[in-house]
């Protein structure tokens, strides 16, 4: 997969990036892992849900991957 972005979509994301799903757990909680939004949402509007930046997620998930 090539590097996250703010506009990736979550489920995605978790698809594409086993290590991933650590991260949006642990900011946007386990809840997204049973929403059907994560197959619509991005990390950007996740992080807008949950009052946090997005660019924190996205970086955290790139450290992983990269």
């Amino acid at each position: 997969m090539g590097k996250v972005t703010k506009d990736s979509v979550i489920g995605t994301v978790i698809k594409d990036s086993p290590g991933a799903r650590a991260v949006i757990e642990k900011h946007f909680g386990g809840g997204c892992f049973t929403c059907p939004g994560i197959n619509m949402e991005t990390i950007a509007f996740g992080s807008m849900m949950h009052n946090l930046d997005p660019q924190k997620v996205v970086d955290e998930i790139n450290a992983i991957e990269h």
